[in-house]
């Protein structure tokens, strides 16, 4: 027998356990009217390293276009001030007090997530979605099957880095597709395959929406591009300093790439481009971020919590949005509900994201009160309205025994550099307390469909782990081949929090498919999963 996941891995343990041929297979035909979705992350771009906002020495036209042509984010903020937590937050909606993994590396294990963590990518491949991953993961461990692959979450193919560190190579001996390791010369530029395979996923025919997640090492140190710098050959620049100039345009190209291969295969209209980067620029390697001002009017870069190392670019785009800048705040764990709300899935409930879809178009965005960064052991953040504070742990940054405070007001010092802690002893009480009840465990509940067997029999749960009630459930199961359905069980409700089973009985072996189909308000739902009666889940 299967033993049955716990309550509170329900859906992290059922996709976990499939393959890429079946997760691709199983899910439905979804309807024409959902989006397709390319997110594009770069690594370690600073806020202004794009010509839009304020870059003079590097080359963006094919960023800047999108970001003329669409909605550009004044106040977008990543997850984290480095890769691993950010790209966290990102995916799961969850920020760094919260999300599984809230620091990088740092000399020991990589990060990874686990079976509870439930990604964009998880929640759009039950609900029909096709998925990829191409470029970086930043994730351990380099093993298949285990639940921080990105396989098992949620990405039907995956084709590039598994780890934080592997990333540094941009010419690797192997890179990752899908389970198995794909042996190179070592002579190939990584970020160029990774185009290439982006670019086939975009063009290949399917009925499905897709959602492509791109997270490119660009232009992340070492500052590494073929040939010789192009158009930068000739700066006065350090060897370093030309290179990464010639990376975030070598990264530009890709984008206008990328938007060349959605309109010549008919997909442009119907696609939402999102580009973004995962925390703000570095300092490695011998560049120099003053060089190019990469942090515009904000103070300090990547693995810092003031604006310059959690501000990033963040561009929004397709032919049916109309130009526009935004300049309210977004966070990150923003991503997945906004992902979930714009492709009529039940967002989950417990997380701490919101959807910023209706600032898509210029109405409602996310009622935040305040927002969070958490490095353990290292520094706090919060923003409240135009009020930021930061906590500095004893001995971190010049802190002494007992620590640091600094509070900034944003409206009139962007570039926090007026520390006013002493003038509002009470706003920095009252901020640390938000703070401190802002960090903790994780708060989501299950969420999803799973399947699990005994003998001839294959039970099919539903838990609704959104916070709004499921109507007219059924959940019903189709055998391979054709087969009829052996029988199926409906409820009228299934309110928020609640699970409902149904055990079928499955004759002889194969593949078999668990649907679940539900109502909110006026629209119908339909998750799918398949289970392969002839060995455990695949």
């Amino acid at each position: 027998m299967i033993p049955a996941p716990s309550r509170r891995t329900l859906l992290a343990g059922a996709l976990a356990g499939l393959s890429v041929p079946v997760a691709a297979s199983s899910a439905q035909a979804a309807p024409a009217s959902r989006p397709n979705f390319l997110i594009i992350l770069a690594d370690d771009l600073g806020w202004a390293e794009i010509g839009i906002n304020g870059q003079k020495k590097i080359a963006t036209p094919a960023i800047d276009r999108l970001a003329a042509e669409g909605v550009r984010f004044e106040a977008a903020y990543a997850g984290a001030p480095l890769c691993a937590p950010s790209r966290c937050s990102l995916l799961t909606g969850l920020h760094a007090g919260h999300a599984t993994v809230r620091e990088n590396p740092d000399g020991g294990p990589q990060g990874a997530l686990v079976e509870a963590d439930l990604t964009f990518a998880e929640l759009l491949q039950l609900s029909g979605y096709r998925t990829a991953c191409i470029g970086k993961w930043g994730f351990g461990p380099e093993l298949p099957g285990q639940p921080s692959h990105p396989n098992q979450r949620g990405f039907d193919e995956f084709y590039g880095y598994i780890t934080h560190r592997h990333a540094h190579q941009y010419y690797p001996r192997y890179l990752w597709h899908n389970a198995g390791k794909v042996a190179l010369t070592g002579r190939a530029y990584a970020p160029d395959l990774f185009l290439r395979q982006a670019v086939d996923f975009i063009k290949r025919p399917s009925d499905r929406p897709f959602l492509l997640y791109f997270p490119t090492n660009l232009p992340h140190a070492p500052s590494e591009v073929p040939g010789n710098a192009g158009q930068y050959k000739d700066k006065p620049w350090t060897r370093a300093n030309r290179r990464h100039a010639a990376q975030v345009t070598l990264l530009d190209s890709y984008v206008d790439r990328l938007v060349d291969a959605l309109r010549e295969s008919g997909k442009a209209a119907d696609t939402i481009v999102l580009f973004m980067s995962d925390n703000g620029p570095h300092r490695e390697k011998g560049v120099t971020p003053g060089l190019f001002d990469s942090n515009g009017p904000f103070r300090a870069g990547k693995r810092g919590l003031y604006e310059g190392g959690i501000r990033v670019p963040l561009i929004a785009w397709s032919p049916k949005l109309r130009p526009r800048v935004e300049t309210r705040p977004v966070a990150y764990w923003d991503l997945l509900p906004t992902l979930a709300d714009l492709a009529g899935v039940p967002a989950p409930d417990g997380i701490d994201g919101r959807s910023f879809r209706g600032m898509l178009r210029g109405g409602d965005g996310p009622d935040h009160d305040h927002l969070v960064w958490n490095r353990p052991r290292r520094a706090q953040a919060i923003r409240r309205g135009r009020w930021k504070a930061i906590r500095f742990s004893p001995g971190v940054a010049g802190a002494g025994p007992e620590g640091r405070i600094e509070l900034y007001d944003l409206d009139t010092d962007l570039g926090e550099r007026k520390d006013v802690s002493g003038e509002r002893p009470e706003l920095v009480s009252e901020l640390m307390g938000l703070l401190d009840q802002s960090i903790g465990p994780d708060p989501r509940r299950p969420y999803g469909l799973r399947m699990a067997a005994s003998g001839d029999q294959v039970t099919v749960t539903l838990v609704n782990g959104s916070a709004v009630t499921w109507r007219r459930v059924r959940l019903a199961i189709g055998l391979p081949r054709g087969r009829r359905v052996t029988s199926r069980r409906e409820v009228a409700e299934l309110l928020p929090g609640e699970e409902i089973s149904a055990t079928f009985r499955v004759p002889g072996h194969g593949m078999v498919t668990g649907s679940a189909a539900f109502r909110t308000g006026s629209r119908r739902h339909t998750f799918r999963r398949t289970y392969n009666h002839q060995r455990s889940l695949v």
